[in-house]
């Protein structure tokens, strides 16, 4: 049996601070999704929903939550919380039931109306929850993380707040080109330096915001899509794996995993097995991936997933970016849609999102956007606290 299924519908709300509910933002592009997919909500069988938990319970029952809103019509459904990798997983639900015969058509969906400022831990004081711990005894809000990731960079290869800097240049450029981006307007290296130091080295430019915003797919059986007489994009590889890291190397608590993996490198990082893990399932390697959605949330992360994806050997991320190589146009296209740097976070949306981007790249629909010679592999990547990722691969 194949392991492969079909990609037969994308739809998004716009990201940006609306201020209305999380609902309607998934109600809107599961909508979408379906009149691309020529399907009506009662052709749907699963309702596969990426948790949002800073919108009560709604938000944390949130596939009930959207098939209530869409109207109940006996389809199965699920729920999912993986931090900023919810929406993969929801992606990963969905799969597991086409491919086990349960279902023809899922629709997946998430959404978020995020708050202003720093995420914070959710329920009050919780000292047994790691979220809570990181901010009450490490003083970690996100930023943070990002800030310590970026030193790294600079003490290992050299990197600059230029090089930082040129990142967000690039995805600007492509997020204002993008109708759904909440951020697009083009900068320049000058005025992203000149904006407020949040964490050093990382300016406020760098970091990327909280945001409201939706997207969803619609998903089906090979079988079910050439019926149809559909030619459709493919999921060939979906990686959701744990890290493999020694507890035993160096004695730390859980909530201080990233920063203990930067002391004492596994194998092979967590980024990279979750690249390695789908690139084996796809039958592809990484050369012969023509775009990638990689998870920026802050410019200097952006080039390290380039490496641990197998895009470039360590330390030449930078190099590329340059040299042009990374922008629409160039060898390998990183983050045409403008990633976060131009969305923001709506935590459940953007893994789906990314696939909404990579789905229209690959069929040639991305307009001003679209990369030269519609390019036939794609992935996307992105990262969740405590042991939460994915990678997924797509193929024409």
């Amino acid at each position: 049996m194949s392991r492969e299924i079909a990609v037969v519908g994308t739809g998004m709300h716009p990201w940006g601070k609306w201020g209305k509910n999380f609902v309607g933002y998934g109600l809107h592009a599961a909508r979408e999704a379906l009149a691309e997919a020529g399907l009506e909500w009662t052709d749907v069988q699963y309702v596969a929903g990426a948790d949002t938990i800073r919108n009560g319970y709604p938000g944390f029952i949130a596939g009930a939550t959207f098939a209530q809103a869409l109207g109940w019509s006996g389809a199965r459904v699920s729920s999912s919380y993986a931090a900023c990798a919810s929406g993969a997983q929801a992606i990963a639900n969905a799969r597991a039931q086409i491919l086990a015969g349960l279902a023809d058509v899922a629709l997946v969906v998430g959404a978020d109306a995020a708050p202003k400022g720093f995420f914070a831990p959710v329920g009050g004081d919780r000292p047994d929850d790691p979220d809570w711990l990181r901010f009450r005894l490490l003083g970690a809000t996100n930023p943070l993380y990002f800030a310590l990731a970026a030193r790294r960079r600079m003490a290992l290869y050299g990197s600059t707040s230029e090089d930082f800097a040129l990142v967000k240049v690039k995805n600007a450029k492509h997020g204002a080109a993008n109708p759904n981006a909440r951020y697009r307007k083009e900068t320049s290296v000058a005025e992203v330096l000149d904006s407020p130091i949040v964490a050093s080295p990382l300016h406020l430019m760098e970091i990327c915001a909280t945001s409201d915003g939706g997207a969803a797919l619609i998903l089906t059986s090979m079988e079910f899509a050439r019926a149809r007489g559909l030619n459709p994009v493919r999921i060939a590889g979906l990686s959701t794996v744990t890290p493999t890291f020694p507890k035993t190397v160096i004695d730390l608590p859980d909530f201080a995993t990233d920063a203990a993996m930067t002391v004492a490198e596994p194998a092979r990082p967590f980024r990279a097995d979750l690249a390695h893990t789908a690139y084996e399932e796809a039958g592809v390697a990484p050369a012969d991936i023509s775009v990638a959605e990689v998870y920026d949330l802050s410019t200097a992360l952006e080039l390290d997933w380039m490496e641990d994806i197998g895009l470039c050997a360590p330390g030449e991320a930078e190099s590329l970016l340059r040299a042009g190589e990374t922008a629409i146009g160039g060898r390998i296209p990183v983050n045409p849609s403008g990633g976060l740097a131009s969305f923001g976070e709506a935590v459940p949306a953007q893994a789906i999102a990314q696939i909404c981007e990579l789905t229209r790249q690959l069929t040639g629909r991305a307009e001003s956007r679209q990369v030269p010679s519609t390019p036939t592999t794609a992935i996307a990547v992105n990262q969740g606290l405590f042991g939460h990722g994915s990678a997924t691969i797509l193929t024409t």
